[in-house]
């Protein structure tokens, strides 16, 4: 949601990237429902690393990567101590079916949080990076917002100056690679 913290934290890091030249997109999940990987591998048997639920989420990711993207930054906000059901299906799908597109592309989580579950939830979201030898970008701080209510953590100055710093670094490093 346009409004969600989530949402605004990705948009700082955005904004960010925007003004350092890179063109940026945000998909976001929403209220969809996500179907998760099943691991049947179908992905790996109809070409192009396809997985074989057709949703329009998972190819609206799909087709980011087929075209070439540089970098990634997921966002997730902590639902009991950890990240999104939802998106940890779809991230599921989409490490399975194109991991080895994404091999070398820098990588960052960014954490939405009111209180706690913060960290475990960064943890469980790099994971998938560093599965894939993605390079991790760090910040000044481990990339977390705080904020509970819609359009809260924009008063998280500290979280926000943390996503635009992540920005920074995200454009320098895809600038090396």
């Amino acid at each position: 949601e346009m409004n969600g913290n989530t949402f605004i934290a990705l948009s700082e890091v955005a904004k960010t990237l925007n003004s350092e030249g890179v063109d940026t997109e945000i998909i976001s999940i929403g209220k969809q429902a996500v179907q998760g990987c099943i691991a049947c591998g179908m992905c790996g048997r109809n070409g192009g690393g396809r997985c074989t639920f057709r949703d329009d989420l998972y190819y609206r990711v799909w087709r980011c990567v087929k075209d070439g993207i540089d970098g990634l930054v997921i966002g997730s906000p902590v639902y009991y101590g950890g990240p999104n059901g939802s998106l940890c299906a779809l991230l599921d799908r989409v490490f399975y079916s194109l991991g080895h597109e994404l091999k070398f592309k820098p990588a960052a989580s960014v954490v939405v949080c009111r209180r706690g579950g913060a960290t475990a939830t960064f943890d469980r979201l790099n994971k998938y990076f560093t599965m894939m030898n993605m390079p991790v970008v760090s910040s000044q701080y481990w990339n977390l917002v705080y904020g509970q209510t819609p359009g809260e953590v924009a008063q998280d100055e500290e979280g926000m100056q943390t996503m635009r710093t992540l920005g920074r670094n995200m454009a320098w490093m895809m600038r090396k690679l």
